[in-house]
């Protein structure tokens, strides 16, 4: 069906071949987890092109594909457009220069075409298996994220809180971590992306914890931000803020909404409580395969609409300068009428 979707769209724009080599996509299309493989795909052909360490594992895994092993797939390009009597061959977005050079001289006379999100418009919308695989990589993160808080106490280091987390979830059976894990305490809780340091945890340090794992190729992204002791009366304010927001934004999700109102709702709440100016980074992306997918979301995109079945990231923040800051992220599921939220740990007040 995937491939059918993707030849169907092909044929809309006027593509006659397309060379597809994101191992990401790839695995999408195919099934196809090995670290070397290309697809190429005409209207009559789907063609599958790995070295020898993969053939027989491709053999096994793919159906519907011929199997060619080579090491050097681009090579065999020339062959390959001749026979189909092809005019143009479409390449994705993420290759380099020097790929893009090595394709143009492996097929003179074809029309070289560049691609935009060719295939991750496909992955925006999730099937009932993808879903379910989202949805467990999201309890394996709750989980850990629940035992952090009883390993989490003044003395620890940032990067002992990251590695509980880490090894937890790979003891609740994730394949590995989603992106490095951020766990930014005291002061650096004001950094949106503050990875891992050295720093100890201290009494009264709020600790903000964003991290995620790939459970059978699928993502989870969460954030949570709890206190170490104690919490100040601002602190507290502009969690509750934060949290309030988080919450708005949920309330307010379902297909049809457009990516600038989804990016507003939140945004709104933030500057109403005149923390606006430190709001400073996107509500949210798309999850799946990569922990970082279409959609993204801004004010200026007025045209763009929420569809059922795409997975996203609510994730508002408040980040003062040496002072500190709270983000709260859950992972959402749109649905016709709402959504679903997937992340399901607690989003109170936690001190610890």
């Amino acid at each position: 069906m995937r491939i059918e979707k993707l030849k169907a769209k092909m044929l809309t724009e006027n593509i006659d071949s397309l060379l597809i080599t994101d191992m990401k996509n790839i695995f999408y299309l195919t099934g196809f987890s090995g670290t070397a493989g290309t697809v190429f795909l005409t209207a009559k052909r789907n063609i599958f092109m790995t070295d020898s360490r993969y053939s027989e594992m491709a053999r096994g895994l793919i159906s519907d594909f011929e199997i060619i092993e080579t090491r050097d797939p681009i090579s065999l390009l020339t062959d390959l457009s001749a026979s189909e009597s092809i005019k143009n061959i479409a390449f994705e977005e993420t290759v380099d220069y020097a790929f893009f050079k090595r394709l143009s001289d492996a097929t003179p006379g074809l029309e070289i075409l560049a691609t935009s999100n060719f295939v991750l418009e496909l992955r925006q919308f999730k099937d009932d298996t993808e879903i379910d695989l989202i949805k467990k990589a999201c309890a394996i993160a709750d989980e850990a994220f629940m035992s952090a808080l009883k390993f989490i106490e003044p003395g620890r280091t940032e990067i002992e809180v990251a590695n509980f987390l880490d090894f937890k979830m790979r003891d609740l059976e994730a394949s590995g971590i989603s992106f490095e894990t951020i766990v930014a305490s005291g002061k650096r809780s004001s950094l949106p992306h503050g990875v891992a340091t050295s720093k100890m945890i201290q009494f009264g340090d709020p600790v903000t914890i964003d991290f995620g794992c790939y459970y059978e190729h699928y993502a989870s992204d969460m954030t949570r931000t709890i206190f170490v002791g104690s919490v100040d009366d601002k602190m507290r304010t502009i969690y509750e803020t934060v949290r309030k927001a988080n919450e708005a934004l949920i309330k307010e999700v379902k297909a049809g909404m457009t990516y600038a109102e989804y990016d507003k709702v939140p945004r709104t709440v933030i500057e109403e409580a005149n923390f606006g100016q430190y709001f400073t980074h996107g509500i949210g992306h798309g999850l799946g395969l990569d922990v970082h997918e279409i959609p993204y979301f801004n004010q200026s995109m007025t045209e763009n609409h929420l569809e059922a079945g795409m997975v996203i990231t609510d994730e508002p923040g408040i980040y003062i300068p040496e002072f500190g800051g709270v983000r709260i992220e859950d992972d959402l599921l749109v649905t016709e009428n709402g959504c679903e939220v997937l992340t399901k740990a607690p989003k109170e007040l936690i001190v610890i």
